[in-house]
């Protein structure tokens, strides 16, 4: 086996501690877990972890990102080939299903976002991934109206809030309660499609619906002169 150069030696060292990472987040939760643990099991030192990243918080940060790409790839692989809009809803449904209420992610993404609070940094820089996350659930929403010919009853991005905090919302309901069935967001989305296209079809009437011409004034009688 050819010996790796440098570059791919830090790569693969990375990979590992990131893999080894978000299994003891996820495991033992983001306060428990340790930087020291996560090294030991890595089988590196505690060194290569901090020529890697700046700290935990950053650890934590790009395995939260790790874990939400990897839930949004499982989204996007299972519409393919889904067309109608029902299909695309169902499709969501079966995966809010599967993903929304993750007791391990939950916890993990909480117990962060209420670290993070407290550091005016961190903050900043999980709200920004916030808005990369937002920021792609706009153009999906963009993208469907446009593909399905719907005019949304409200701008995209309410709609994308709307929907993003009904699921982070259902997700941790879900957590404590995994009773808790995720239906409302299908019907939360089939709700705006079917607003959407009451006010496409009032448009239309109205657009079509015949004008009625303006009143006429009628005009004086003409003066007779004398």
């Amino acid at each position: 086996m050819p010996r790796l150069s440098r570059a791919e030696s830090q790569a693969k060292t990375r990979e590992t501690l990131l893999a080894t990472a978000k299994t003891c987040f996820l495991r033992d939760g983001y306060a428990a877990t340790s930087l020291d643990g996560i090294a030991d099991a890595a089988g590196y030192s505690k060194g290569a972890v901090y020529s890697n990243f700046r700290n935990k918080d950053e650890l934590c940060l790009v395995v939260l990102d790790a874990i939400r790409a990897e839930r949004a790839f499982a989204l996007g692989t299972a519409m393919i080939g889904k067309v109608s809009f029902e299909e695309k809803v169902s499709t969501l449904e079966a995966w809010a299903e599967e993903h929304i209420g993750d007791r391990a992610w939950t916890a993990l993404e909480v117990a962060f976002a209420v670290h993070a609070g407290r550091i005016p940094k961190l903050a900043t820089e999980l709200a920004e991934r916030h808005d990369q996350v937002r920021a792609i659930v706009i153009a999906i929403v963009t993208g469907q109206a446009e593909e399905h010919g719907l005019s949304l009853p409200m701008p995209a991005e309410d709609v994308a809030v709307a929907i993003l905090s009904l699921g982070i919302g259902l997700g941790v309901q879900r957590a404590v309660d995994p009773r808790l069935s995720v239906r409302t967001l299908g019907t939360l989305v089939r709700f705006l499609a079917s607003r959407s296209s009451a006010g496409v079809d009032e448009t239309s009437a109205a657009a079509s619906k015949p004008k009625k011409a303006a009143p006429r004034t009628p005009k004086a009688p003409a003066r007779k002169r004398p």
